[in-house]
């Protein structure tokens, strides 16, 4: 059985890396692993997502509408934007930061209120948080994608803290290794917004 995480944000925020590392750490668990990056204006501040798909065979990287079995999301605009990719029931984990679009810098538009409470009225499990103070409490705004991946990991009971811990040794350059091991641990004891 196919599964599907998506790992959606804005450019600069680290999807890749943490693509790269789900990538990496599932592989090492015997998985048919496929990342598939579609990068949007990968700049800062444009929509970047990224496919993660495993499981025994995997024949597409491609994950289609209503197909995701989670979706791990950088700012909670673009968890909202990706939602029609969740399955029913599926999981959201958002990161409470809010990373305003052109069109609510230039004043066209407005950023819209209560998104993750809409979602889950829309149907899908909700953990939120804010990744951005655990990675700062980590020493660094830029570990915010491995905080969400330490987050990610709690929802999977069969892949020890200590695989994951190894994945982000091994995908991590050195001289960041002890800063994202913080994050990593921060962002997976954060206080639940809901589960």
């Amino acid at each position: 059985m196919t599964k599907n995480i998506m790992i959606v944000g804005v450019g600069g925020q680290g999807t890749l890396l943490a693509s790269k590392l789900l990538g990496h750490v599932l592989l090492k668990q015997g998985y048919d692993v496929k990342v598939s990056e579609v990068h949007g204006m990968s700049q800062r501040g444009g929509s970047v997502v990224t496919y993660v798909r495993y499981g025994e065979k995997v024949f597409s990287p491609v994950i289609d509408r209503g197909e995701a079995d989670i979706i791990v999301s950088f700012e909670k605009l673009e968890a909202a934007r990706w939602l029609e990719y969740l399955k029913p029931q599926g999981l959201i984990i958002a990161n409470t930061q809010e990373v305003e679009p052109m069109p609510v810098v230039t004043g066209a538009a407005v950023y819209p209120g209560e998104l993750l409470e809409k979602m889950q009225k829309a149907g899908a499990r909700v953990d939120g948080g804010d990744f951005l103070a655990a990675a700062r409490e980590a020493g660094s705004e830029k570990a915010v994608n491995i905080a969400l991946m330490g987050r990610l990991s709690g929802y999977f009971p069969e892949i020890t803290r200590e695989d994951w811990r190894e994945a982000v040794a091994e995908v991590v350059p050195a001289r960041f290794r002890e800063l994202n091991l913080r994050a990593f641990e921060l962002g997976r004891s954060i206080n639940l917004t809901e589960k």
